[in-house]
């Protein structure tokens, strides 16, 4: 008896797989098995990076908040510290955006606090 094979499933995978590191550079991009670790190893970067992105964007609120009351007087631990005790609840992500795009109504949060 015939050996069994799905040639069609199997193409099907490669074609997918070759469709997705279509722009990569060098073998990466048309050898079957270079296109396939270098696929396996995006999705790996992908996976991780997706939660450091989270930590990144953390980061990134926390220096600009931190630059915005700078100009008051202010520390950012101190103005988190206000912040919570005068319990307003504003997240970081809102903070970091009036700090940069809207300063009268950060202002505004630093003179609350600061009374």
């Amino acid at each position: 008896m015939p050996r069994s094979v799905n040639k069609v499933a199997a193409k099907q995978r490669k074609k997918k797989i070759l469709k997705a590191v279509k722009g990569q550079f060098g073998r990466r991009k048309n050898v079957w098995s270079v296109a396939k670790n270098a696929y396996e190893k995006g999705q790996v970067y992908a996976y991780r990076d997706r939660k450091a992105k989270k930590r990144t964007f953390r980061a990134l609120w926390i220096a600009r908040i931190n630059a915005g009351v700078r100009q008051y007087g202010l520390s950012y631990s101190v103005f988190m510290d206000l912040l919570h005790k005068n319990n307003i609840e504003i997240n970081r992500k809102v903070l970091a955006d009036l700090a940069v795009n809207n300063p009268e109504a950060f202002k505004a949060i630093v003179d609350e606090v600061n009374k």
